[in-house]
């Protein structure tokens, strides 16, 4: 029998720098050593002894793009566990430190590659309200139903090996919003259609004015507070 190598990860995860760079990693976008350096407030020479070890761990991946290095997460299963760990993590202290520090960038953002923040747990409630998703066991099971396609989900016909639809616990609010292959597409499809758009200048979404509509007709929510643009 083999014993999986948690020891291993253990070590990858125990340092709070290093665990700083994979929560920026969680955007689901590609960073240089020196933002992922400014992110976790080293230098970037201590910064690269750090992604070294994660890359060991086989929780992030390095690549080369003209004369950049890029680093991100090794793949959606490590999102998935990374996910997984902030939901035994402490939630009292650090929850509030947490919320402190995130700041605007609560309330709309991207938790790897699907949305996340106040405003998809507030979405994900109004999908459960319609009966479009149902809770079964601790999973999500969609429902059809027309305002799917308007939020850029088609469902599958047939069920797959991995759920269409996770729960996933989110950082600053403690309430479940929606991963897995339907997050991706909702986030997909609210980008390609304008609703959210990039940050330029930190982490996170902003809430346009044509998206709070489209949320406001299709699930009925009130989107004024959030909306940056």
């Amino acid at each position: 029998m083999i014993t999986p190598r948690f020891d291993i990860l253990g070590q990858a995860i125990s340092d709070a720098s290093r665990t700083q760079m994979l929560c920026e990693l969680m955007e689901g976008r590609a960073y240089t050593n020196k933002e992922l350096a400014a992110a976790a407030g080293v230098t970037p020479q201590t910064a690269s002894a750090h992604l070294r070890l994660l890359q060991d761990a086989g929780l992030v991946v390095a690549e080369k793009r003209g004369r950049c290095v890029y680093h991100r997460l090794a793949g959606p299963e490590v999102a998935h566990a990374l996910e997984q760990l902030a939901a035994i993590a402490p939630a009292d202290s650090l929850h509030r430190a947490q919320r402190r520090k995130a700041g605007d960038l609560a309330q709309v953002r991207s938790c790897y590659d699907h949305l996340a923040g106040p405003l998809a747990v507030a979405m994900t409630r109004a999908l459960l309200d319609r009966g479009m998703l149902r809770e079964e066991h601790g999973a999500f099971r969609a429902v059809p139903a027309g305002e799917w396609l308007k939020l850029g989900v088609v469902l599958p016909e047939k069920p797959g090996r991995q759920p269409f639809a996770r729960p996933c616990l989110d950082w600053t609010e403690r309430k479940l919003h929606v991963a897995g292959p339907m997050g991706r597409l909702i986030l997909d499809h609210a980008l390609d259609s304008g609703w959210v758009k990039r940050h330029r200048h930190k982490r996170g979404l902003v809430l346009t004015a044509p998206g709070a509509r489209a949320l406001e007709q299709i699930l009925g929510l009130s989107c004024g507070g959030l909306v940056a643009a």
